[in-house]
């Protein structure tokens, strides 16, 4: 279990990269418009606070400190800040999935993020789902804003 999310965690956050990538105007990166709220640098920096807060701090004990605010208030940090912050977070992946035994998944999430307690493999999956949500969120905000 733990090397088939390594390799879907590995697999959308370098689609992440790509999407960053693709962008023909950096600027475009931080565009919002109409009942668009966040734009896609907005929500990389999301996801990675996202990913390293709940596997590398909780699981990893990497000592990564989230500010959550700052995912959505920070601007126009450079494309090249993103795709090293989109990096280190798929590297971190890397170190502390591979540590996680059948046993530990099975565990509870040492921290109580809904209304109820889960095992760790059922968040990881939903950790999973939540960058992929995010992930289509900012293929669609490219398509329709980078011009």
């Amino acid at each position: 279990m733990t090397e088939s999310l390594r390799s879907l965690f590995n697999r959308d956050l370098n689609k992440l990269k790509t999407e960053i990538e693709a962008y023909q105007k950096e600027e475009n990166l931080w565009k919002i418009d109409k009942s668009i709220a966040n734009s896609a640098g907005n929500l990389s920096l999301h996801l990675v606070g996202n990913i390293n807060h709940f596997i590398g701090a909780q699981l990893g004990n990497t000592g990564y400190v989230r500010n959550r605010d700052l995912e959505f208030s920070l601007k126009d940090i450079p494309r090249t800040e993103l795709i090293e912050k989109i990096e280190a977070t798929v590297a971190m992946i890397d170190s502390v999935l591979p540590q996680l035994s059948e046993e530990n998944l099975k565990k509870e999430y040492p921290l109580v993020v809904f209304e109820n307690k889960m095992t760790t493999d059922y968040f990881l999956i939903h950790l999973v789902a939540h960058l992929d949500y995010h992930l289509g969120q900012i293929n669609y905000h490219r398509r329709l804003l980078d011009y």
